[in-house]
């Protein structure tokens, strides 16, 4: 049972610390869920009631399923943001846009239960770390702008292109309301303030609390300020979504798109709270609790969720021990939804507008931009394109983009490996890259070679384009050594390239050496005749030893090599 309900392993040796540490952090997280799932579900485009339903059922299904134990699932902005995009095109009025997200949330469930059942955790690698953060900066640009119609006490058209949203909120600058506006700027000062002081603080409570109360002692609702209003009372009743083959179909990319994107999202975080424990994180676990959270949610009027940065490092923070703190934080949702739902009727929606562009502020990543700078220009480039496509195209259309440019990007490195022609340090038996270490001497003759990468179809013709180079008619070489240590295998494919390669070496009078020929390709450089074509005596353990035999070999004074007979040196 424990296998497959991880909260049974985590509450075998349960005491008194790890209870009180776990209601600590299950009151904090669930009071910061309050304001921070209403305001979300405004970015999916939802009445704000249905970021409380997210953080209900979600929540307990994924403390029995899980196996972080500190992971906070819920609502979270680049999942809403997500959910507007693909909902918004296809929904023809408010009632259809509820069931459409209703099914989308089963799709995303069920998509995510599938890849953890049929053990395909390792397809979030797609999404990697440039393209996440080039994909999590745009959509915190385009959420936070997205907010501007509350935040400014104006209407603007739902978009998912900032210049959009600029422009029209710039054509409308005459019209903004002003105590709106206020009051979002001074819920945005005090939410930095208090994070500032105390990032574990509900912020987010106090400001929604003061500024509800404000709204309904002054009367700013008859000035113009736009509030929540009813918020209906009860927990979710339960409810089937409606399928039908052709919203399926339309709705399909952005449940693929969510479920990797969202499964990223949560295990990195889960990731570093696992190392800090020091305990076993099962991704292929993650994905099916995440996947029978989101299909139980369904069910319950819940929208996609999955774990979020902010609340899991609250929930850490605050003292969480095991998956019971999310219990805990349902149980706060709960008592919200029965009882103190009528309170919320005068919070104004710029509150929430201001709880949202806090909360994103983090999202776009400035310091993965300066680290890459410095460290990896490609994977830089890569950020960027994922950035500007995600502006420029639309929220899947970026993420996609990404993804084919980092595919693109992995396939040009494969073609063209990276190759050195190497050198003896001097005073030792050591060769390194003579582009690295000018120092390194060169034996007139003699050309040593290295390519860092296994010999394949891809890169075969780079393989013989580099070959040729170095045995050209005027270069005067003598001998090649093949330093084959990074080899790990070779195909069909090379194998004939290589063959090829060898002859026409031959033919110029070269003569080949390989060193660190590993047993699995030594078979197949065997099996395809090259072994017995250059010589099983030209076969040795290090590079040196190749060097040294190259150099006897090929005595200046002779056209010819002086063959002798010694034994093949393979790995």
């Amino acid at each position: 049972m424990r296998a497959h309900i991880p909260l049974l392993g985590q509450l075998r040796d349960y005491d008194g610390d790890r209870l009180k540490g776990d209601l600590t952090a299950g009151l904090t997280v669930g009071v910061m869920l309050i304001p921070q799932g209403m305001a979300y579900a405004l970015i999916a485009g939802l009445p704000p009631i249905y970021g409380l339903y997210a953080s209900l059922m979600p929540l307990i299904v994924y403390a029995f399923l899980g196996t972080s134990r500190q992971l906070a699932v819920g609502p979270v902005a680049m999942v809403s943001l997500l959910v507007a995009a693909g909902v918004g095109p296809i929904a023809a009025g408010p009632e259809e846009y509820i069931a459409l997200t209703l099914l989308l949330t089963l799709m995303v469930g069920l998509i995510q239960f599938i890849l953890g059942m049929a053990r395909f955790g390792f397809l979030v690698n797609f999404l990697s770390h440039p393209v996440l953060a080039g994909f999590t900066s745009a959509a915190a640009l385009i959420i936070g702008f997205s907010q501007l119609n509350h935040l400014l006490g104006i209407s603007i058209d739902r978009s998912h292109f900032v210049h959009d949203i600029i422009a029209s909120a710039a054509a409308q600058a005459g019209t903004i309301h002003l105590p709106t506006l206020l009051i979002g700027l001074a819920s945005i000062a005090a939410l930095v303030l208090v994070r500032r002081w105390r990032r574990s603080f509900p912020g987010a409570l106090l400001v929604v609390g003061a500024a509800t109360l404000v709204t309904a002692v002054w009367g700013l609702e008859t000035m113009g300020v736009r509030v929540v209003g009813t918020v209906p009372e009860g927990l979710p009743g339960f409810i089937v979504p409606s399928v039908s083959l052709e919203h399926v179909l339309a709705l399909l990319p952005t449940a693929l798109v969510i479920s990797l994107v969202g499964f990223m999202e949560s295990i990195a975080v889960a990731k570093v709270y696992a190392s800090r424990g020091r305990y076993r994180l099962d991704a292929n676990q993650e994905l099916i609790g995440l996947g029978l959270a989101n299909v139980v949610g369904a069910f319950f009027r819940a929208y996609p969720t999955t774990g979020g940065f902010s609340r899991t490092a609250v929930n850490a923070e605050a003292g969480a021990q095991t998956n019971a703190a999310a219990v805990v934080s349902a149980a706060i949702i709960a008592l919200t939804l029965l009882v103190l739902t009528p309170l919320f009727y005068y919070l104004p929606n710029a509150v929430l507008a201001a709880i949202v562009m806090v909360a994103v502020s983090g999202l776009f990543d400035w310091k993965e931009m300066a680290f890459l700078w410095k460290v990896d220009r490609r994977d830089l480039t890569l950020l960027l394109i994922t950035f500007a496509a995600t502006l420029a195209l639309g929220i899947e259309q970026g993420i996609l983009v990404g993804v084919v440019a980092s595919l693109v990007s992995v396939v040009h490195q494969s073609v063209r490996p990276h190759t050195a022609v190497m050198g003896r340090l001097p005073g030792t038996m050591t060769y390194r890259n003579v582009d690295r270490h000018p120092e390194a001497l060169v034996t007139s003759g003699t050309v040593i070679l290295r390519m860092d990468a296994s010999y394949y179809f891809a890169n075969t013709d780079y393989l013989k384009e580099r070959l040729g180079e170095i045995a050209r008619p005027d270069h005067d070489v003598k001998a090649l050594v093949i330093d084959a240590y990074p080899v790990n295998t070779i195909d069909s494919t090379a194998a004939h390239a290589l063959r090829e390669s060898l002859l026409e070496l031959r033919r110029r009078g070269v003569g080949v050496y390989f060193a660190g020929v590993k047993g699995p390709v030594f078979d197949v450089l065997e099996r395809a005749g090259i072994a017995d074509l250059i010589g099983r005596e030209h076969f040795f353990y290090e590079v040196h030893e190749a060097v040294e035999a190259a150099d006897t070999f090929f005595d200046s004074s002779s056209d010819q090599p002086q063959q002798k007979e010694e034994p093949t040196h393979v790995e």
